[in-house]
């Protein structure tokens, strides 16, 4: 829970920094979300889900 919570409040800073740059449009946010719905409700929610964790992991394993 706490990576996708991780996860949603990255991608929204990132749309927040883009909509204000310019290179976000509203439109191109809302097709980007309703994608997100459609994926999230197919059969291949679990292996985005599984690739994001291990990512996740992936990362927290590294030291610098």
């Amino acid at each position: 829970m706490a990576i996708s919570i991780s996860v949603v409040l990255l991608l929204l800073i990132l749309a927040v920094f883009f909509l204000r740059n310019g290179a976000l449009k509203i439109s191109h946010a809302l097709i980007c979300v309703l994608l997100g719905f459609y994926l999230a409700s197919t059969s291949m929610a679990p292996t985005i889900q599984s690739g994001l964790t291990a990512t996740a992991d992936l990362v927290s394993g590294l030291r610098p």
